[in-house]
């Protein structure tokens, strides 16, 4: 059960740590406990959907990235970057401004990664027109949102569209385009410019899959930082041998809520934001929402547009890629010629990816027999609990503290009320009550002076 099966972007440094339980309270699938004073991360729970990182008061939890450098371990270096980059940029920056400082910060070419979307729109409809008993397809786009339905609704699995993202995609036909001019494969490294953690950790260890198409991920808000400050200063080169292939209005507005249902038929739903989207899975998985053909679902609020790692505000984000579709849309009609639909029969025959596996974390053993034992014991567990949720015991609530002290991480005088009995009952005195605590929320709280 505890063994590692994700690999995890978001790190906890316990240096930092003040055990606030912030992030323990809104993490949507109870994946962080306090003890002594610090909070722990359960790896087979946690998603990457960087809520913790976003209510972390002291910036405890970090997202790792790739480290820059690693970018010049290649004689081609692929920027892949996602449409709502260009969103954080005010408008009066130009997307070839953005191009040229990358490529002078050291990438040789510059892609964005929705270009993938021309290709995948065809392969989703046939995968759907294919397979309608599967219903409601559930969009394969937000790795947050995988995890989610693996480790919180397994039953839901087999409803994911087993497809590639659009950056997949992107990369795979970049690598091949490089890979046609004579480039040896080993040169290439293609790095994504992710809004997100969950992004990173499905390319560290991508789902479906043994390895990603990608070589390595790169924080957005670190490449913004110094893009825009390149662009205002002025201190870059101009390229004249990159010319930006112009992304189709769908491509431009497929990461954003909402962009992807506004290509499909029949009966389509866009809900954002990871508790949303929890709610409402529970509502399908019980079957009181029925007769949905598709679900765009996106863990983060206005999706890829509220990334953790975006910088700025994401309304702003989500206006300017609309007037930036709208201009395509209105300027351009040669998307038929796009270089990526000549390689559409290869990158759809590659589009597909392995089965999605659950990873269910309310399997409370592997063992059936063992597990509905256990099952009954967290169910009288809760009978002395008092349902009250507070937290104290460093659990997120009664539910979780019963789960935990059948797994033997916790014990039942973790929770306050149940050391109060114990106390008053004389099975414990204060000082024991104390230690407990303290193993708890750590022994700087506890001495505090009053």
């Amino acid at each position: 059960m505890d063994q590692k099966v994700f690999h995890h972007a978001l790190k906890i440094q316990k240096d930092h740590c003040i055990g606030c339980s912030h992030c323990m309270n809104i993490c949507p699938t109870e994946a962080i406990r306090v003890r002594n004073g610090k909070a722990e991360l359960f790896d087979n729970r946690c998603i990457d959907c960087g809520e913790c990182f976003r209510v972390c008061p002291v910036g405890a939890i970090i997202i790792e990235q790739d480290d820059f450098n690693k970018i010049f371990q290649y004689k081609h270096r692929v920027a892949l970057l996602p449409a709502v980059l260009i969103g954080q940029f005010p408008e009066d920056v130009r997307t070839s401004q953005i191009y040229n400082v990358l490529l002078d910060l050291g990438f040789t070419d510059v892609y964005e990664a929705e270009h993938g979307v021309d290709v995948l729109q065809n392969t989703i409809k046939q995968y759907i027109e294919e397979n309608k008993d599967k219903k409601p397809f559930i969009s394969s786009f937000c790795p947050a949102v995988i995890r989610l339905i693996q480790v919180k609704f397994p039953a839901l699995v087999d409803h994911v569209l087993p497809l590639h993202p659009p950056l997949d995609i992107a990369a795979l036909y970049y690598k091949k385009k490089l890979m046609s001019q004579g480039v040896d494969e080993s040169d290439i490294g293609i790095f994504y410019v992710t809004p997100c953690a969950a992004k990173i950790a499905a390319v560290k260890s991508p789902v479906g899959e043994e390895n990603s198409p990608i070589t390595g991920v790169i924080n957005m808000d670190f490449i913004f930082n110094k893009v825009y400050t390149s662009v205002k200063r002025g201190d870059y080169k101009i390229s004249k041998d990159q010319k930006a292939e112009k992304l189709t209005p769908e491509g431009t507005m497929w990461s954003l809520t909402n962009g992807e249902i506004d290509n499909m038929e029949g009966r389509c739903l866009a809900i954002d934001g990871v508790h949303n989207v929890m709610d409402f899975l529970e509502k399908v998985e019980n079957e009181e929402i029925k007769d949905v053909d598709f679900l765009e679902l996106r863990a983060c609020d206005e999706s890829c547009a509220g990334g953790v790692l975006t910088t700025q505000n994401r309304f702003l984000t989500v206006e300017r890629l609309r007037k930036r579709a709208a201009h395509l849309k209105n300027k351009y009609t040669d998307f038929d010629q796009k270089d990526i639909l000549k390689c559409a029969d290869f990158l759809h025959e590659n589009a597909s990816i392995g089965k999605i596996k659950p990873r269910s974390m309310m399997k409370l053993d592997e063992s059936m027999a063992e597990a509905m034992k256990k099952m009954r014991r967290v169910k009288e567990i809760m009978k002395c609990l008092p349902d009250v949720d507070c937290g104290a015991c460093g659990a997120p609530n009664c539910q979780a503290l019963a789960e935990d002290i059948v797994q033997e991480r916790a014990v039942i005088n973790h929770c306050i009320f149940i050391q109060k009995i114990f106390e008053k009952k004389g099975i414990i005195d204060w000082e024991e009550s104390h230690e407990i605590m303290k193993e708890i929320w750590g022994e700087e709280k506890l001495n505090r002076k009053c």
